[in-house]
């Protein structure tokens, strides 16, 4: 019964997004504040139904009823309750119903979150957030419905989650990443709303910028978590694999990463309106294209979901409809698109164009090694496989040289600066940076690498210059140094703050690949071998149980001369339901580097093949992240943006408030 009150509170539910794709829009154009001020009552139920049928899904699992077709697919009776419940979203349809719960999560709180909006902007917004979510429920009902019984053929036992996905990191990684993808598309519904009010102006930027920013904060925690994910759990010992998945949620974060800073530019100049427009739109629909490339089928991939083509024909054509739509409109109302204002060559404007167009290179690269191969194939040009030297060809260049302009934007002014300004500011981090980066390897006890060098010198140089222009503004005010911290407003902490982490990632992504050292052995109990600065004893191998798989569990210590540095214990488990075979990465991780082993194949006398890695700095890489994240919430929390005003320029009078 209860997974039937699921399915009717989905049917609900779809009926609800009708109403507010439809009425609040119409009532914007016919001046009815009745009809606009029905889009927050249809977001709140559309939100309940939703989360309602979410419920019933998950009391399904809980409750092992195996009378449900998913459930019996994705869990079993041995499956840890905590797996149970993450099993939810373990698959096409859940992970799906998931989807359409943070859009309605984002859209409820956009109704709720706005009372300072005008009420036209807001009807339409959420208006067009009810479009959105008649696709993705249409969807789900016509092809992709949670709730199908096998009834009377209820089975006793179901089949397992992937056990890939039997890690505590998945109880994190796939909301995350959905809160990012999802909120997009509100800086998706603000940016059409502007485009169809005709006003874009800095008040519409200054509402759009919040949930914006929350969305990319969002996806790259997302992102971060999800190559940590991979890199412990896979085997591989490496944090980026350029799988086609994987690039399906760095396009967005690369567009939402211009974005953000292109409102920026929006709302305080009133320029780059265009640009900001496309760049929304992008956002929304390339995390519509990781949609449909993870569920189509039409990508192979550790992460993807295997479905049947025909869902993927769904999105494919819902997806040409919201970027055609989308992008008609922004034809039709080009022309109305006014700015004009002034900036010099040397102007924090001129960098941030840059850096919008350096992501968008670096985007288009990524889109391009992603999708050739897939066009090439269907238009039997014959099968291409694109790998990482392509992408790190233009990559990583690119990728530094954005990192090195990042310094010496954040320090610039508006319109203008003066070339002594750069002089008097960037000398001493520049300094310092060629200092830190010609002694490191000495430092480090590492080899003379070029290219760790020029990493070193260009994240140090984005840390070091975020941090002498935090001290800098910290004591311009005669009142002190306190004060002058105080002073600074949660949107500048949030620039040094994001800023610092991008340098952490640059310094722990480049230094973890140029140094990783690697090596595959044969070790029989009580055997040793050594790599780099230590020495790994292997002690043997014992059966262990777990809650629903059995393991053969190694215990490697580590020696760092005479001193015992840790005990990894890598295991090779064998799942109850289905046979599965999966490595357990074992991993020492500190600030300075991660000892990472995983046990292969057993061997005869007792003995196993380990695979062995030494990764230098590579935790720098998710502190890094980290502060990004951390950076794009704080900015979030700045008064200014809850403190819009229905009657900013821009805002239509008649139509403020109800």
């Amino acid at each position: 019964m209860i997974p039937e009150l699921g399915h009717i509170a989905l049917i609900i539910a779809f009926g609800l997004a009708i109403l507010m794709a439809l009425i609040p829009l119409a009532g914007s154009y016919l001046n009815n504040v009745l009809w606009m001020s029905s889009a927050r009552s249809l977001a709140a139920g559309l939100f309940i139904f939703v989360l309602f049928a979410y419920g019933c899904l998950t009391w399904a699992f809980m409750d092992n009823d195996f009378s449900v077709a998913y459930v019996a697919h994705g869990s079993n009776s041995f499956l840890p309750w905590y797996y149970k419940f993450c099993a939810v979203w373990g698959g096409h349809e859940g992970s799906l119903l998931l989807w359409i719960l943070m859009l309605a999560g984002w859209t409820f709180a956009v109704s709720v979150l706005s009372k300072t909006l005008p009420l036209a902007m807001v009807a339409r917004v959420l208006s067009i957030l009810g479009m959105v979510s008649c696709g993705f429920l249409s969807f789900t009902l016509l092809t992709s419905n949670p709730f199908d019984r096998l009834l009377p053929n209820t089975p006793l036992e179901g089949g397992d989650l992937n056990p890939l996905l039997q890690d505590p990191a998945f109880i994190f990684h796939p909301p995350m990443l959905y809160m990012g993808y999802v909120g997009f598309s509100v800086a998706f519904a603000f940016a059409l709303a502007a485009l169809l009010s005709g006003r874009l102006d800095s008040a519409w930027a200054r509402w759009s910028r919040p949930w914006t920013t929350a969305a990319w904060s969002f996806l790259t925690l997302g992102v971060a978590l999800g190559s940590w994910w991979a890199y412990y759990e896979l085997g591989w010992g490496g944090w980026w694999f350029w799988d086609p998945t994987e690039n399906a949620s760095l396009m967005p974060w690369l567009a939402g990463t211009a974005l953000v800073h292109s409102l920026a530019v929006t709302e305080k100049r009133g320029i780059f309106k265009s640009w900001t427009i496309l760049l929304a739109i992008f956002a929304f629909s390339l995390s519509l294209l990781g949609t449909f490339l993870v569920r189509s089928g039409v990508v192979t991939s550790v992460h993807a979901f295997a479905s049947d083509p025909g869902r993927g024909l769904f999105i494919l054509f819902f997806l040409a409809a919201v970027i055609g739509g989308s992008l008609l409109v922004y034809a039709l109302k080009a022309p109305t698109i006014r700015s004009s204002a002034s900036f010099s060559l040397l102007s924090r404007e001129l960098f941030l164009l840059l850096n919008n167009v350096l992501l968008v290179i670096i985007l288009f690269v990524v889109l391009l090694g992603t999708l050739y191969p897939l066009m090439a194939d269907a238009f039997g040009w014959g099968r291409l496989s694109v790998g990482p030297p392509f992408f790190n060809l233009f990559f990583v260049p690119l990728a530094l040289l954005l990192s090195s302009l990042v310094g010496i934007g954040s320090i610039s002014s508006w319109k203008q600066t003066g070339a002594q300004r750069y002089r008097q500011y960037l000398s001493l981090p520049l300094l310092l940076s060629v200092v830190l980066a010609a002694i490191f390897p000495w430092l480090a006890g590492q080899a003379y690498q070029p290219m760790a060098v020029l990493t070193v010198f260009v994240g140090s140089w984005v840390v070091i210059s975020s941090v002498n222009d935090w001290l800098r503004k910290s004591t311009a005010t005669k009142a002190g140094f306190v004060a002058g911290v105080r002073r600074l407003k949660p949107s500048f902490y949030a620039m040094v703050i994001a800023h610092i982490g991008l340098g952490l990632a640059v310094i722990g992504g480049g230094l973890s690949t140029v140094y990783a050292e690697q090596k595959d052995v044969r070790l029989i109990p009580g055997g040793e071998i050594d790599l780099a600065a230590y020495r790994l004893h292997f002690v043997g191998a014992t059966s262990v149980r777990g809650p629903n798989y059995q393991a053969e569990q190694g215990l490697i210590k580590i020696y760092s001369g005479a001193k015992l540095v840790s005990e990894l214990k890598p295991e090779k488990r064998r799942y109850f339901s289905g046979g599965n075979l999966m490595t357990e990465a074992a991993v020492d991780s500190n600030l300075w580097r991660d000892i990472y082993i995983s046990m292969g194949e057993p061997l005869d006398d007792g003995a196993w093949a380990v695979r062995i890695y030494i990764k230098p700095f590579v935790a720098w890489l998710w502190y890094g992240a980290i502060f990004m994240g951390l950076g794009g919430f704080i900015a979030v929390a700045d008064k200014r943006y809850r403190k819009a005003k229905a009657t900013a320029a821009g805002a239509d009078p008649q139509l403020a408030a109800a």
